[in-house]
C-alpha cells in the first residue's frame, strides 16, 4: 500500500509550525532540556508512543509496526537533537526567544518538531510497517554530545538498531529540497590547549627572560604548515588557534602563556597524524628556545560517514516524497562537527541537508547567528523524507 507522507505532512503543517515555534521561543542548553523533554514525552503519550529516559533528559521512543509478529523485522532509528546555543536572540518576530541569552540558533527546534511529527506519521501508519522505530531525542549536541551517553545507556540495543538516520536544518539551501552526500559528510574535532613556559623578567632585559610570548609565536607559525604542508591538498583540514592568553603590562615578560585552538580533519589517518605533529613541534620549538610546555588534546566528536546503501535510500525515497528536482547531491563535505557521527560510527547511518533558506523571505542568516531562522515549509519536507525512508527501509522485500 503506498502512502502519501507529503499531503500528510502537509495535513498537520499548522500543528509542526506551533511545536518549532513553542521550542525556539522558550531554548534550553546542553542536557538542561527540561522543559523541551517534558514537552517531547506529552507529545508522544498523546499519540501513544511508549518511551524510555536517557542520558537524564534524552528520550528513546518506540514504535512498532505491526504488519509482522512484533519479534520480527528490523528497527530502524530517526534522531532528533533538542538544545539551544547561548546566543541572545536579535531578530524581530513573534516567536523570539523569551529566554535571554539563548537561542535555537542551529535549528534543533526544527529537528524536534519534524522528529514528532514523523512519530505522528509513522505511529498513524503501523500497520504497514514490518518492524520497529526508535525515536531518538538527544540533548547536547552542541557540547559534549548526548548520543555518547545514550549510547552507553543501551539506547541502540533491544531491540538492537539496525539503521539510523538524522537530518540538519541548512540556510545555503532552498526551503523545499534536500542534499545528501556519500561517504565523509562533517569533520571530526579535536579541540586543544597548550601552555608553554618560560621565565618571567623585565621587558627591557629579556637576556634574564626566557620568553614564552616569543616561543608561542613560533608555535603558532609552525603549526600552520601542518595542514599547508603534511596532510594532502586533497583532504580538507584546520588547525585554527582561536585564544592567546598571557601577560599583564608593556614591560613584563610573564611566566607563561595559553593558547587555545581546534583540529578539524576529514579521515583518521590525517587525525591522529595531526595530533602526533602538533605535540612534535611544539616540543622542538620549546626546547630549542629554552621554555617547557603542557599539551591537551580532546577527544571531541568524530567524522561522519554515511553508508552507501542508506544514502540511496534516503535520496530514492526522497524523489518519491517529494520529487526528484528537489533532491541534490552535497558534492563537499563541511568542517562543522556533528554528534550524530557517534550514531553513524555504531550503525549504518544517512545524514542529510534540509534545505530551510529562502532569499525573498530574507531569510540567509547562517546557522549560530544571532538572526537565524528558517523557513517553516522546511518542516513538512522533513517529515516526509524521514517518514518514507522508514516506510521503505520497513518494508521492503
Amino acid at each position: 500500500m503506498k502512502v502519501d507522507f507529503f499531503k500528510e505532512a502537509l495535513s498537520i503543517n499548522d500543528e509542526l509550525v506551533a511545536l518549532r515555534r513553542d521550542f525556539h521561543e522558550n531554548p534550553e542548553l546542553d542536557f538542561e532540556v527540561f522543559r523541551t523533554s517534558n514537552k517531547v514525552k506529552e507529545f508522544l503519550d498523546k499519540e501513544g508512543i511508549p518511551y524510555k529516559s536517557y542520558a537524564g533528559t534524552g528520550v528513546c521512543g518506540i514504535i512498532e509496526g505491526t504488519a509482522i509478529e512484533a519479534e520480527e523485522g528490523e528497527t530502524i532509528a530517526l534522531r532528533g537533537d533538542m538544545d539551544a546555543l547561548p546566543i541572545q536572540d536579535k531578530k524581530s518576530c513573534e516567536y523570539s526567544s523569551k529566554v535571554p541569552g539563548k537561542m535555537h540558533a542551529c535549528g534543533h527546534d526544527a529537528h524536534t518538531t519534524i522528529l514528532l511529527g514523523a512519530a505522528k506519521l509513522l505511529n498513524k501508519n503501523k500497520h504497514l510497517l514490518k518492524g520497529k522505530v526508535k525515536l531518538l531525542f538527544e540533548p547536547a549536541e552542541e557540547t559534549t554530545g548526548g548520543s555518547r551517553v545514550m549510547i552507553a545507556e543501551g539506547v541502540l540495543e533491544e531491540p538492537k538498531v539496525d539503521a539510523v538516520l538524522g537530518l540538519h536544518v541548512t540556510e545555503d539551501l532552498e526551503a523545499g529540497k534536500i542534499m545528501i552526500k556519500n561517504g565523509v559528510v562533517n569533520a571530526a574535532s579535536n579541540p586543544f590547549t597548550i601552555k608553554i613556559k618560560g621565565k618571567g623578567g623585565h621587558g627591557a632585559a629579556p637576556n634574564n627572560a626566557v620568553d614564552p610570548i616569543v616561543i608561542a609565536a613560533q608555535v603558532v607559525l609552525a603549526l600552520q604548515t601542518i595542514v599547508s604542508r603534511e596532510i594532502t591538498p586533497f583532504n580538507p583540514a584546520v588547525l585554527t588557534i582561536g585564544s592567546i592568553q598571557g601577560g599583564t603590562a608593556q614591560n613584563i615578560i610573564p611566566d607563561e602563556v595559553e593558547l587555545k585552538g581546534i583540529i578539524r580533519t576529514m579521515s583518521s589517518e590525517d587525525r591522529e597524524n595531526t595530533k602526533v605533529r602538533l605535540e612534535e613541534i611544539v616540543k622542538g620549538i620549546c626546547a630549542a628556545m629554552r621554555g617547557s610546555y603542557e599539551i591537551d588534546i580532546e577527544e571531541s566528536y568524530p567524522c561522519l560517514y554515511n553508508d552507501d546503501n542508506m544514502v540511496e535510500l534516503v535520496r530514492s525515497s526522497a524523489k518519491e516524497a517529494i520529487g526528484e528536482e528537489n533532491v541534490e547531491l552535497q558534492q563537499l563535505p563541511r568542517m562543522w562537527v556533528e554528534s550524530f557521527a557517534y550514531f553513524a560510527n555504531e550503525r549504518p547511518a544517512a545524514f542529510f541537508m534540509l534545505g530551510a533558506g529562502n532569499i525573498e523571505k530574507g531569510i540567509t542568516a547562517p546557522i549560530h547567528n544571532a538572526k537565524f531562522d528558517i523557513d517553516e515549509q522546511c518542516l513538512s519536507i522533513g517529515v516526509a523524507v524521514q517518514c518514507q525512508s522508514v516506510f521503505n527501509y520497513l518494508t521492503r522485500e
